[in-house]
């Protein structure tokens, strides 16, 4: 028996699904941040927080607990980093990470992505 491994599962509830592209989409900024930068933007710390959640959300996407729970604290972390930035920074782009580090966790804790997750995951 051959599993299918995918980037996005269509069959997931619109919350995990957008879930998935936010990850991966911050996953990806980050690494692109990190690289423009040369190292100096962004802290590596916080660059392998999002390579974490990108990780974790191709987990997700193939139905894995663990990565479930993984993207979870993951996000949980990248908020409260944003919190604090805010309050450090106080600029628009601040607000800008700080809203979709929020959307990120909301999606992910949302009734639907756990009624999901605790049904189909494995």
């Amino acid at each position: 028996m051959v599993t299918e491994r995918k980037w996005i599962d269509h069959s997931q509830p619109q919350t995990l699904q957008a879930a998935v592209i936010l990850s991966y989409m911050n996953a990806a900024l980050g690494v692109l941040s990190f690289v423009v930068s040369g190292g100096a933007g962004l802290g590596g710390a916080l660059l392998a927080l999002l390579v974490v959640l990108g990780a974790a959300a191709y987990g997700v996407a193939n139905e894995r607990r663990w990565a479930y729970r993984v993207a979870v604290g993951a996000a949980g972390v990248y908020l409260g980093i944003q919190i604090v930035a805010f309050f450090v920074i106080h600029d628009f782009a601040g607000v800008l990470n700080l809203v979709f580090a929020g959307v990120l966790l909301a999606l992910l804790v949302h009734a639907q992505s756990r009624a999901y997750q605790r049904i189909w995951f494995h």
